[in-house]
């Protein structure tokens, strides 16, 4: 093998323009290392850009603005333009429009994946209201790339240097959780985040710690039978096929503890089970990554950021970390 590396295209799309996602993106390229490791396609608004380098004094950073992947200049960061109309920017609120650009920014991108002229996609925090229409009909990026790469069971992670999180449920209400999770669903997850270990993050006979359901891990069927009748016989038929998950663990004990820390990674029953302790571990760093797809894609670990839009003070680590998690799984996936 040679020693040169393969400099990959990334494409960014912008999410929802009315929140942070512009000024992180700016922020994480306007730092020139990144050209050294990728070549930055961002699918956005050459206007909204602008716009947003206006309100940040970013003089000194400019986009390369291209038509298609294929013109992408390897020097700069690049930017296919969705539009040439106006488009109103209402920092901080929640718009059709902006959820329509959304859309059509993921759509170009997977498109792009597609026909290769991309080798992985960044996704920008979206809306997930706004953002819903006939082309997108989903409950959040997750689900809508699983559909559009025909992969029947993607599973929604979280990493960071601290921890690797994922997730039998993702966007379930609480109230519905007990009665998706199965012994078969709960295989099906075990089997795409040990294969993704493997594959994706170089892992040798992965540990996965699985949590419980309910507090104490059920107490032997007092507070609750689906440790006994879910989730342990999902445990034992998992071992039998050499994937070395163990528990179920208490999710406050495990992390409380600190023994998360001695499994590659822990798979929670639903969101906040996972997300809560995640965040709190992985502070800046965090990303979320979509295993069980053949195309990668990554995400910062943060949402819309409505709150803080337009002030310049949202840290664009998380961008970051995606475009370099993206980078890493691409050339893991070479080693096969």
């Amino acid at each position: 093998m040679s020693g040169e590396k393969t400099i990959y295209k990334i494409g960014i799309t912008h999410g929802d323009l009315n929140g942070i996602s512009y000024e992180v993106i700016l922020k994480a390229l306007a730092d020139n290392k990144i050209l050294d490791i990728c070549t930055p396609i961002v699918y956005g608004l050459s206007k909204v850009a602008g716009y947003y380098k206006k309100n940040m004094q970013m003089q000194d950073f400019s986009f390369q603005y291209i038509k298609n992947a294929g013109q992408a200049s390897l020097k700069k960061a690049n930017l296919i333009n969705l539009s040439e109309t106006e488009v109103p920017v209402n920092m901080g609120e929640s718009t059709p429009v902006a959820g329509k650009y959304a859309e059509m920014a993921l759509s170009y991108a997977c498109n792009d994946l597609k026909n290769k002229t991309i080798d992985a996609i960044v996704t920008a925090p979206i809306n997930k209201n706004n953002i819903q229409s006939e082309q997108f009909h989903f409950p959040g990026h997750t689900e809508y790339l699983a559909s559009a790469f025909g992969a029947e069971n993607p599973l929604m992670m979280m990493i960071s240097p601290a921890v690797k999180l994922a997730f039998v449920t993702n966007h379930v209400a609480i109230e519905n959780v007990a009665k998706t999770i199965s012994k078969e669903l709960i295989i099906k997850k075990l089997q795409v985040l040990n294969q993704s270990l493997v594959k994706d993050f170089g892992c040798t006979n992965p540990k996965i710690a699985v949590l419980s359901l309910n507090p104490h891990a059920g107490d032997k069927g007092l507070i609750g039978k689906e440790e006994e009748n879910v989730i342990i016989p999902a445990i034992r038929e998992a071992f039998d096929q050499k994937i070395y998950a163990f528990g179920p663990y208490p999710a406050d004990g495990l992390f409380g503890s600190g023994n998360y820390s001695k499994f590659d990674a822990v798979l929670a029953m639903y969101h906040d089970q996972g997300m809560i302790p995640f965040k709190i571990l992985a502070d800046r760093e965090g990303v979320n990554y979509t295993a069980g797809l053949p195309i990668v894609r990554t995400s910062p670990a943060h949402g819309t950021g409505y709150d803080i839009a337009g002030k310049n003070i949202a840290d664009e680590q998380s961008l970051r970390s995606a475009i370099y998690l993206a980078i890493d799984i691409l050339r893991n996936r070479l080693q096969e």
